[in-house]
């Protein structure tokens, strides 16, 4: 007999699957398509468990992995805002806040507000958790674009101060990784896949 409870959490569960629809700038780095925002999701989740030693302390590994899964479900009704897309990102915070409210409210109230605290805090960036999850959502795509010899942002014309801006949360989020980064932005524009200015 299917209940009220189940009922919620089977039409979340069917809802979520639209999140694969939802189509992201960044390419696969085969770079045969682009990715999806529910693969770009799963792939954090994998970071989150194998970066797991570059956390900085007080990070709590298994809420991170969580954060990283239901980043981007507001994008099922806000759409995917392209990181350098300037007018687009004025309107995107809004976008999001209606949608969260829309798609958490779908599951029995204790889990809609469970994951509703994790997306506000992945959203706040003040905890180590949130810091480290927001850190590897920023790296996931650096690597396609280094994997595919500028990716997007050949398509886009975007410079080393955009990477370096969006790279920032980074520092904070993974210190540990920082000097990586840096180094990578360097190689990326010594190849070519990466303009200086």
């Amino acid at each position: 007999m299917q209940t009220i409870r189940l009922n919620q959490q089977l039409q979340f569960i069917i809802e979520i699957d639209k999140l694969k629809n939802v189509l992201r700038q960044t390419l696969l780095i085969d770079a045969s398509r682009r990715e999806n925002s529910g693969e770009h999701s799963w792939h954090l989740a994998m970071m989150t468990m194998i970066l797991a030693e570059y956390a900085p302390e007080g990070t709590d590994i298994f809420c991170a992995m969580k954060m990283s899964l239901i980043h981007d479900l507001v994008e099922i009704d806000a759409g995917d805002t392209f990181c350098y897309d300037v007018e687009g990102n004025e309107s995107k915070a809004q976008r999001e806040l209606q949608a969260a409210t829309r798609i958490f409210g779908l599951l029995p109230q204790e889990q809609g507000k469970e994951l509703r605290l994790l997306w506000d805090e992945f959203e706040a960036r003040e905890t180590p958790t949130a810091k480290f999850a927001a850190a590897l959502d920023r790296i996931q795509p650096f690597l396609h674009n280094q994997q595919t010899e500028g990716g997007t942002w050949r398509i886009h014309n975007i410079n080393r101060n955009q990477v370096m801006q969006r790279m920032a949360p980074v520092e904070e989020g993974t210190p540990k990784l920082w000097n990586f980064i840096l180094e990578e932005i360097e190689n990326c524009i010594n190849e070519g896949y990466l303009k200086n200015s």
